[in-house]
């Protein structure tokens, strides 16, 4: 007996040790992974905006001699970050045209069956030289520095790419890292590459642009591609976790820029964008009038993004009715359900709160409340035989009222509470949510309607809201999202992800 109980603690213990240990991995990780985000720096980035956009370069158009002088500053920068030359004959250059060159460099992932899948990161590092009438909003003539189109997106690839370096090991899956030329002339960088790709295009599994990201306004960040593969909206909003910064999922693209090309050859994107201005296409786009603080925010869920993506265990494939989608199908998803009619009909005010006091205020016409015999200005004492002391309870109550029901009331002018039989429209409300799932966002749930007063309401949940998990369960149905609701013990946290950013809220039902 004392030789098994000699082996049962030292299993026990050696459990405990892989728990341990478990632990401490994990927050390593962590630890690494907050390092490497901490490296995105605003400095940095503005060292390279400032750089790019500065007027030695001549505005950068594609195959000038400011535009030769950009590409030759990419290619000091991947040899500084050490990374693998991926275009043509082992250099970090595709040429293409008169003088246009990608620049092209490789991070090979550490999972040794995943680093044949590429995650690409692109941005373009061409803009409209001296302006032209169709090229430019003017004045023609001067050089358009192009800070934010798109000396921002190069800056944010090359604090993207310092980052992974920071980490103790590459990311599970290849990385290439591409500074397209030619962009602003009809994506020729891009397009020419899918046409002659330098590593083989069946290798590319998701590809992320990153195009003016450096004027961020009203901390909005514009995600463009979301829908292009099941899940994407979900890993980006898990890689903001920057304070302010609100995600704008539009359904809406163009070929307007280097994510295009791909999206023809059925390969998902995501595009990271902070919207069109006054200095667009014009001189006056300059590195003083860069967001500093939001260009930094946007790299850093671009980084993270990017992490989550070829650190996966597997990449959804292209949804091909993305093509089809419209911002008509986006107003028919998250339009609100109907609001159900009211179960009692009895509008009430709170006329003192210690000792509570409730008075009622009119009925809604034809309501159970209206042809029970109460009057407005009746004091409610009781409900189903117990005193009501708290507001927000007792509107629980009317929800979840089941059959007929009591009110112990004190009318003004009588001395005698009077008492009064009401049997609510309509089946209990215990939750007050209603959904609908979204194709392109499996094992979510969007909200579509919030009853007034109802426990939904009362943890804060809102319309459009869209729900991860329940009391730490995720769901990959309706039957599996109504189980965990009912079965989950009160109070449940909700994870919900609103505008692209992740809080969890408190769910207490009525016992």
């Amino acid at each position: 007996m004392r030789k098994r109980r000699t082996a049962l603690r030292w299993f026990a213990l050696a459990a405990l040790g892989l728990v341990m240990a478990g632990a401490a991995t994990r927050a390593a990780d962590h630890a690494a992974l907050a390092s490497a985000v901490a490296s995105i720096t605003r400095d940095e980035l503005k060292g390279h905006v400032d750089v790019l956009a500065d007027d030695t370069f001549e505005g950068r158009e594609a195959g000038s001699r400011g535009g030769r002088a950009a590409g030759n500053y990419l290619l000091k920068e991947y040899e500084r970050l050490g990374l693998k030359p991926a275009g043509d004959g082992g250099s970090y250059v595709q040429s293409f045209g008169a003088a246009s060159r990608n620049v092209l460099g490789l991070i090979e992932g550490s999972d040794p069956q995943l680093k044949e899948q590429v995650v690409l990161l692109g941005a373009h590092y061409d803009h409209v030289g001296y302006g032209r009438s169709n090229n430019s909003y003017g004045p023609l003539g001067y050089i358009h520095n192009g800070a934010d189109d798109n000396a921002s997106g190069v800056a944010g690839l090359l604090e993207i790419a310092d980052a992974l370096n920071n980490l103790p090991q590459a990311p599970r899956r290849s990385i290439l890292l591409a500074c397209w030329d030619g962009e602003e002339a009809g994506l020729l960088g891009s397009r020419h590459w899918i046409g002659r790709p330098t590593i083989p295009l069946s290798r590319v599994a998701i590809t992320i642009n990153m195009d003016m990201i450096g004027r961020m306004q009203n901390d909005r960040l514009e995600v463009l591609g979301s829908r292009t593969a099941q899940g994407l909206r979900r890993v980006v909003s898990q890689a903001n976790d920057e304070a302010t910064t609100t995600l704008d999922f539009t359904w809406s693209f163009k070929a307007d820029s280097d994510h295009w090309p791909f999206y023809e050859r059925r390969i998902p994107f995501l595009m990271f964008h902070t919207g069109l201005h006054g200095d667009y296409h014009r001189p006056s786009d300059d590195p003083q009038r860069i967001n500093q603080a939001g260009l930094a925010s946007v790299t850093r869920i671009a980084f993270q993004t990017l992490l989550q993506l070829a650190d996966a265990d597997k990449l959804p494939a292209f949804r091909d009715v993305v093509r089809s989608e419209s911002s008509l199908g986006r107003y028919a998803l998250e339009q609100s359900i109907s609001p159900q009619p009211p179960r009692f009909g009895m509008p009430f005010k709170v006329e003192a709160a210690e000792p509570l006091k409730i008075v009622l205020t009119g009925f809604t016409a034809g309501s159970p409340a209206e042809t029970s015999g109460l009057k407005s200005g009746d004091q409610l004492l009781e409900f189903n035989g117990r005193p009501i002391e708290s507001e927000t309870r007792f509107r629980l109550q009317l929800l979840a009222a089941a059959g007929e029901t009591t009110f112990l009331v004190k009318r003004p002018g009588s001395d005698t509470p009077l008492l009064y039989k009401v049997t609510p429209r309509g089946e209990p409300i215990r939750v007050g949510l209603s959904w609908r799932f979204d194709d392109a966002d499996p094992g979510v749930v969007l909200v579509t309607q919030v009853i007034s007063s109802s426990a939904a309401q009362v943890a804060g949940l809102k319309l459009r809201d869209r729900i991860y998990s329940i009391g730490g369960n995720s769901f990959k149905s309706e039957a599996e999202f109504v189980a965990l609701l009912t079965n989950v013990p009160s109070p449940m946290d909700l994870v919900v992800e609103r505008d692209g950013k992740l809080q969890t809220l408190t769910l207490a039902l009525l016992e």
